[in-house]
C-alpha cells in the first residue's frame, strides 16, 4: 500500500511515440518493422528498483483487463505527437524529418508480433535510459510544468508512468527504437519480461523512423489473439476512436490471383512448336483451366473517426453532424429526437454531448433498465476511460452520449475512478442537463397551437385557415410521440429522483376527462382548475374504457371538474410517491374521502343527518351482516343513478392497487385479507332498491333488524347489492362460487322453477331397420338378383 500511494502521487513517464515508417496511409506498406531487432553496441543498465516493483504489480494485480495495453500505447503515442507539434510552432525544423502525425499499427502472425508507431517527438538515449527504467522521472511532466498559461490546449494524459509497463501484460519480449530530432541516432531498447535488465544500444537499420518511436511486443503464447486484424480494429475502436491523430491499422490479407509466370512459358512452349497437326490445329481454341497462385497483400486502413466533434464549437456543427455523430455512436440508423452540447465549468470542467433517441431501445422494451446503465462513456482527452460508470441515473439510460474531462483524477490503471465527489458532480450536472433538454422538447411543443395551419388575413382583419398542402407529421406532436414510447422511464424518475422530481414532474403528461383522447401536462391541468378546486383529481384503472365509465365519473363530469386517468401500471406508485404539484395535492376520487369545494357545508351536514337517521338501523345491520367483507357502510352523497359502490378508505388500497398487488408474481407472504385494504360500501341513499331494503328488513320491538328473521332472499339481495358495489368500484368479487349460487336462486325464483334437480336422461331414439341399397353393375343390374347356380357356378 506504501508503494501505491507513493505510485499515485508520482508522475513518470514521457509519452513516447512510434511511427512505423511509412509516413502516410498512400505510401507503400511494405516498410515494416523487423521484429528481429537488436542493438550494436549496446550498454546494460539494472532496472530501478521501482520499476520491477511495477511491473510486477502490473503484470499480476493492477490490469484487470489486458486489452487496455493497446490504449496506454496508443494514449503515450499521441501525447508524443502533440508535443511534437506544440514544439514545431516555434521550431518548425522539428518537422523536417516527418510531416505526417499519425499512428500506424501492424502484426506478424508468423512472428507473433505486434507493432504500435508513431510519429511523435522521440527519444533520446538519455529519455531511454531515464523514462523506460525509471518511475520517478518523466519527461512528460516536466515539458508539462514548462507550458505557460495560454497553452492548455496540449493534451498529455501519460500522468503515471506505468501506460508503458502495460505492454508486459501481453509481451514476453518488448523492443523500442525511437528517434528525437535532436538526436543523430536512431537507439533501441529492449528488455525481456521478468528481467531486471534492459539494454540499449544503436539501430542497427540507421535512420529508418526520421522521427518518432516504434514499439514491438513480441506476444506471448495467451496473447496470439492481438495479432488479428479484427481484433486490432475492434480495441482502436473501443478505446480510441475519438484520439486526435489518424490511427491506421495494417491489413494482411491472402487472395488468389492468376498466374502470369506460368502463362508466359506456356506462351513460349507454344510458340517454339513449329509442326502443328490438324487435330492440334482444333485445340488450339479449347480453353484452358487457368492456373491459380496464392498473393499476401498490404493495406492501410483508418481504424478511427475523423473527430471528436464535442470538442468543437457548437455554432460550427452542422445538424446533420450531429445526427451523424449519433449514428456513430448508438449504432441506430433512425435520428435522434434531440441532443444537448455544453461545457460544465466550475469545480470540476468537462465536455458532453448527449442524445435522446427515437425508438424505444429493446432491453427497454422488455422492461429491463439494467441492461443500458452503460449508456455515457466517460473520455479522459478523448482517450476511453470507462463505459461502466453510471454517469446518468438508471430512469435515463436510454440516453447515449459522451463525458469528456480533463480534470479528472485517475487510478494508475486507468480503469476505475478514485472514489471522489467528481463522478458524483458530473452525474448531477449531466442529469439536470439531460431532463433541461427534454424540457426544452416540451415546451416547444406547447407553443405550438394545436392545429397549425397556414394563415392568411383578409382584406378585413378577419384570419383564413388555410390547410396545409403536406402530410408531414404536427410540430406539437413531436414531443407527444416522443412521451408515449418513454413515459415509463420518465416516471421511474419521479419515483426514484427525490433532487428533480418536481423538474420531472412537468414533463408528464395525462389524458384526462377534457383532454378529448389528447396529452395535458399538470400546469395546464392546475391552470384551468376551478375557483373552489383545491386538489387535483385522478382515477386508476386498466383502460381508457373503464375510467370513462366509472361510476365515480358521474359527479365530476355533472360539475364539469376535470380528472386525470392514470391507466398505467406505473402512474399509482408515481403519485403516491409525488403527492403534490405546484401546491396542489393528488386527490384520487375513487377514495371514500373525496370532497367538493361547491358544496354548502352547513346544508351538506344537514342533510347527511337525516339520512342517517332514515337509514340507521340498515347500516348497522350492514356492518353486521358483511362481516369482514368491509370496514364500513355509511352513506354516500355523490352517487348518481346506482343504488351502492365500494370504494377505498383514505388509507387502504384502491380497486386498481389491489390488481397491481396481485400481479405481483414474486411477491411473497400475500394476504387476500391484506389485499382488499380498508373497503367502504357507500349507499346512494335516494335509491329505491335502499328504501325498499329498509321496508323489508324485519325489526324487533327495539326497532332494531331482527337478524333471524331475515329471509333467504333479503340476504341474497343484500350480498347481490355488495357485489355490484364491488364491481362499480372496480374491485374483484369476493367469493364467485356464492356469487354463483346466488345467482341460481334468483334465476330459480325469475323462471319460476319448482327444483334444481335433475331431469332424467333422455332415452336415446331406436333406428328402424332399414334394407341395403341394392348393389348395381355398370348397366345397372341388380346383382342381388342372381344366384350361383343361375350363372352355373353350383360347383363352386
Amino acid at each position: 500500500m506504501r508503494f501505491h500511494r507513493l505510485l499515485l502521487s508520482t508522475v513518470a513517464f514521457v509519452s513516447f511515440s512510434a511511427f512505423k515508417g511509412v509516413a502516410s496511409a498512400d505510401e507503400s506498406p511494405e516498410a515494416t518493422a523487423d521484429t528481429t531487432i537488436e542493438p550494436v553496441d549496446s550498454e546494460k543498465f539494472e532496472f530501478q528498483a521501482e520499476v520491477s516493483k511495477v511491473l510486477d504489480i502490473v503484470v499480476n494485480s493492477l490490469y484487470q483487463n489486458k486489452d487496455v495495453f493497446l490504449r496506454e500505447l496508443i494514449s503515450n503515442a499521441s501525447d508524443a505527437i502533440d508535443k511534437v507539434r506544440f514544439l514545431g510552432i516555434q521550431k518548425p525544423e522539428m518537422l523536417a524529418d516527418k510531416q505526417d502525425l499519425e499512428i500506424r499499427i501492424s502484426y506478424d502472425e508468423e512472428a507473433n508480433t505486434l507493432t504500435i508507431s508513431d510519429s511523435g517527438i522521440g527519444m533520446t538515449k538519455e529519455d531511454l535510459v531515464g523514462s523506460l527504467g525509471t518511475v520517478a522521472r518523466s519527461g512528460t511532466t516536466k515539458f508539462m510544468d514548462a507550458l505557460q498559461e495560454g497553452a492548455a490546449d496540449i493534451s498529455q494524459i501519460g500522468m503515471f508512468g506505468v501506460g508503458f509497463y502495460s505492454s508486459y501484460l501481453v509481451a514476453d519480449k518488448v523492443t523500442v527504437a525511437s528517434k528525437h530530432p535532436n538526436d543523430p541516432v536512431q537507439h533501441v531498447w529492449t528488455s525481456n519480461n521478468g528481467d531486471s535488465t534492459f539494454m540499449i544500444g544503436e539501430d542497427p537499420r540507421g535512420n529508418s523512423l526520421g522521427r518518432g518511436t516504434e514499439i514491438t511486443l513480441h506476444l506471448k503464447e495467451d496473447a496470439e489473439e492481438y495479432a488479428d486484424y479484427n481484433r486490432l480494429e475492434k480495441l482502436v475502436s473501443h478505446y480510441s476512436e475519438f484520439i486526435t491523430h489518424s490511427i491506421y491499422l495494417r491489413k494482411t490479407e491472402v487472395m488468389e490471383v492468376p498466374d502470369e509466370e506460368d502463362q508466359t512459358e506456356e506462351n513460349d512452349e507454344s510458340e517454339d512448336e513449329l509442326d502443328v497437326s490438324e487435330d492440334e490445329e482444333e485445340d488450339e481454341f479449347e480453353e484452358k483451366p487457368t492456373k491459380m497462385k496464392e498473393v499476401t497483400t498490404h493495406t492501410w486502413e483508418k481504424a478511427n473517426a475523423d473527430a471528436a466533434i464535442w470538442n468543437r464549437p457548437k455554432e460550427d456543427i452542422s445538424d446533420d453532424e450531429y445526427q451523424d455523430f449519433w449514428k456513430l455512436i448508438s449504432k441506430d440508423n433512425e435520428n435522434a429526437t434531440s441532443w444537448s452540447h455544453f461545457d460544465a465549468e466550475g469545480n470540476i470542467n468537462f465536455k458532453s454531448l448527449v442524445y435522446v433517441p427515437t425508438t424505444i431501445p429493446f432491453a427497454l422494451r422488455q422492461g429491463d433498465f439494467n441492461d443500458f446503465k452503460n449508456s455515457l462513456k466517460l473520455y479522459v482527452r478523448k482517450v476511453l476511460i470507462s463505459d461502466e460508470f453510471e454517469l446518468l441515473p438508471k430512469y435515463l439510460s436510454f440516453v447515449k452520449g459522451v463525458v469528456d474531462s480533463d480534470d479528472l483524477p485517475l487510478n494508475v490503471n486507468r480503469e476505475t475512478l478514485q472514489e471522489s465527489n467528481i463522478i458524483s458532480i458530473i452525474r448531477k450536472k449531466v442529469t439536470r442537463k439531460v431532463i433541461d433538454m427534454i424540457k426544452k422538447m416540451a415546451d416547444e411543443a406547447d407553443k405550438v397551437p394545436e392545429h397549425d395551419a397556414d394563415v392568411e388575413i383578409d382584406e378585413d382583419g378577419n384570419i383564413i385557415e388555410m390547410e396545409e398542402e403536406d402530410n408531414s407529421p404536427k410540430k406539437e406532436n413531436v414531443y407527444h410521440q416522443w412521451y408515449e414510447n418513454f413515459a415509463p422511464s420518465i416516471k421511474m424518475g419521479v419515483m426514484d429522483d427525490d433532487s428533480n422530481r418536481s423538474r420531472l414532474a412537468k414533463l408528464l403528461r395525462m389524458k384526462t376527462s377534457k383532454s378529448d383522447g389528447g396529452w395535458r401536462s399538470l400546469a395546464e391541468y392546475t391552470s384551468d382548475m376551478k375557483d373552489f378546486q383545491s386538489e387535483i383529481y385522478f382515477i386508476a384503472g386498466a383502460s381508457m374504457k373503464e375510467v370513462e365509465e366509472s361510476p365515480f365519473m358521474e359527479k365530476f363530469n355533472e360539475k364539469g371538474l376535470e380528472v386525470l386517468y392514470m391507466i398505467e401500471p406505473a402512474d399509482e406508485y408515481m403519485l403516491d410517491r409525488m403527492m403534490e404539484f405546484d401546491g396542489k395535492k393528488f386527490s384520487n376520487i375513487s377514495k371514500e374521502s373525496t370532497k367538493f369545494g361547491d358544496e354548502d357545508e352547513d346544508l351538506q351536514k344537514r342533510t347527511l343527518a337525516a339520512y342517517n337517521d332514515k337509514y340507521e338501523s340498515l347500516l348497522k345491520f350492514m356492518n353486521q351482516f358483511y362481516g369482514k367483507a368491509i370496514m364500513n357502510a355509511k352513506i354516500s352523497q355523490r352517487l348518481g343513478n346506482i343504488p351502492a359502490i365500494v370504494s377505498s378508505s383514505q388509507y387502504g388500497h384502491s380497486a386498481n392497487m389491489e390488481r397491481l398487488m396481485r400481479a405481483q408474481v414474486f411477491a411473497h407472504g400475500q394476504d387476500e385479507s391484506q389485499l382488499r385494504g380498508m373497503r367502504t360500501l357507500e349507499i346512494n341513499p335516494r335509491h329505491p332498491f335502499m328504501d325498499k331494503l329498509v321496508e323489508d328488513l324485519p325489526t324487533n320491538e327495539e326497532g332494531a333488524i331482527d337478524k333471524e328473521s331475515v329471509s333467504q332472499d333479503v340476504k341474497d339481495s343484500l350480498w347481490t347489492l355488495l357485489d355490484t358495489a364491488l364491481l362499480n368500484g372496480g374491485f374483484t368479487l369476493n367469493d364467485g362460487k356464492a356469487f354463483t349460487k346466488r345467482m341460481m336462486r334468483t334465476l330459480k325464483s325469475q323462471l319460476a322453477v319448482d327444483s334444481l334437480d335433475l331431469l332424467s336422461e333422455i332415452e336415446p331414439k331406436v333406428e328402424e331397420d332399414v334394407p341395403p341399397e341394392p348393389e348395381l353393375d355398370g348397366d345397372g343390374i341388380n346383382l342381388d338378383d342372381f344366384v350361383a347356380d343361375d350363372l352355373g357356378f353350383e360347383d363352386l
